[in-house]
């Protein structure tokens, strides 16, 4: 991309459902940022419940429109990601035909639509991977991966045509790297934005005691045994925190769905891992 200069810019962000989830937070903190700085921000999505999202959203610090909210978002609960596919492709034919050229154009989760973005040269189209969504597909039966096929291979060439491609960490980028093997072969790489969040207010010192927070939905893509793993390393030898007093360090997880059988799994992977696990389960009236 050119370089960044002082000038105000006019930038659009794309999100396929702005609803409430960690996808959603880091795109509205960067949509605020971005309009605290002068920058013009418009934030385009298939989906807004004004009764379940960020207040942010509907605050008036930037303007929401949602295009294709009548499209289905499953069919009969399968084919989800070809309607999200088909969601996304909508919204950005409306921001191509009805609306004026942006600056820039932030692009998050599907990057099918950047071909479609990139017809107006004068746009640059920023793409933020948050994971590539090909691993987290299952690819189980031959059924299955005849959809997913199209599917990942529609991924991986999208994301290559982007000006700029961001990930979280360098964990990311290098499993980036490892799954789209032909971009990495051309040289296209992401760059590490990190932190996604603004990391000021931890600055100042803290009686609080050292705690590792993992919220998250309770399902296999989210591997909360990765949480439970690193807790158990802090007191191993090589652990980062070893020069540190953490006697009382503790690890709190939150999450939802079928909260009894995930309690009894994670209680399973503690034992493994010599980690003392409290439950506590909260009904949904409490939420």
């Amino acid at each position: 991309m050119a370089k960044v200069t002082s000038s105000k810019l006019n930038i659009a962000i794309i999100h396929p459902d702005l609803g409430i989830g960690g996808a959603e937070r880091l795109i509205v903190d960067a949509a605020v940022e971005l309009a605290s700085q002068g920058h013009k921000v418009h934030v385009f999505t298939a989906h807004h419940d004004k009764n379940r999202c960020f207040e942010e959203t509907v605050a008036g610090t930037f303007p929401v429109t949602v295009y294709g909210s009548f499209l289905p978002r499953h069919i009969f609960y399968h084919l989800h990601a070809l309607c999200a596919y088909l969601r996304c492709l909508f919204v950005a034919f409306c921001v191509l035909f009805m609306w004026h050229s942006f600056d820039v154009i932030l692009a998050d989760q599907v990057s099918v639509v950047i071909p479609i973005l990139k017809i107006k040269r004068s746009t640059k189209v920023v793409f933020y991977c948050h994971f590539p969504d090909l691993l987290l597909a299952q690819h189980s039966t031959f059924i299955r991966r005849m959809y997913r096929k199209p599917i990942d291979y529609a991924e991986e060439i999208t994301t290559g045509i982007a000006d700029l491609i961001l990930v979280n960490s360098k964990f990311t980028a290098s499993t980036f790297a490892n799954t789209f093997k032909y971009l990495d072969a051309k040289g296209i790489r992401p760059a590490v934005l990190y932190p996604a969040v603004n990391v000021d207010q931890f600055n100042e010192p803290s009686s609080f005691k050292l705690n590792f927070l993992s919220i998250n939905r309770f399902e296999r893509k989210k591997n909360i045994q990765l949480a439970i793993s690193a807790f158990a390393m802090l007191n191993s030898p090589e652990g980062v925190l070893k020069h540190k007093d953490i006697t009382n360090a503790s690890l709190t997880i939150v999450g939802t769905l079928l909260f009894c059988r995930i309690c009894s799994i994670l209680q399973f992977v503690c034992k493994l891992s010599s980690v003392d696990l409290w439950c506590n389960h909260f009904s949904n009236r409490w939420l």
